[in-house]
């Protein structure tokens, strides 16, 4: 319907899902039947630790995503933002999703990214850069170890 990823595309979640292989470190937070948590390879400056909530099941966007999905996905963000909560001391949680090209999507599988907020932080003044293996590793597992049961 509202779809834009080309005839070709290879899904990178989709791989990160169904093979663990990934083109950046992949560190996964929690996985459910419908749902992936992952760290974002890709973190702000003043938001270090931004997290990726993404449906198993392939769907590009919010257009084509089944209204069932909604309850496990947004369990996930909740989940997220507790654990970030728990893990950074963070003052706010902010949440963000794009859907195609105008709106900013540049992955065409539905996900939902969750960042730590802290006061004047300038999330959305910043640029986004690429965290080390050992930054990414580390802060996985500190979120892990804050996730609710």
């Amino acid at each position: 319907m509202y779809n834009h990823a080309p005839a070709d595309y290879v899904c990178p979640f989709c791989r990160n899902i169904s093979t663990g292989e990934s083109d950046h470190p992949l560190e996964i937070i929690h996985r459910s039947e419908d749902v992936f948590v992952k760290m974002n390879p890709r973190w702000w400056p003043r938001n270090p630790g931004s997290v990726l909530v993404v449906p198993t099941q392939h769907h590009e966007n919010v257009f084509d995503l089944p209204v069932e999905l909604a309850i496990p996905i947004h369990s996930a963000v909740r989940d997220t933002a507790l654990a970030m909560k728990a893990a950074f001391g963070c003052e706010g949680v902010s949440t963000r999703q794009h859907n195609e090209p105008a709106g900013n999507q540049d992955v065409w599988h539905y996900h939902v990214h969750v960042f730590p907020r802290f006061p004047d932080d300038g999330l959305y003044g910043s640029t986004a850069e690429l965290a080390s293996e050992i930054d990414l590793r580390r802060t996985a597992n500190l979120l892990r170890s804050r996730w609710p049961t």
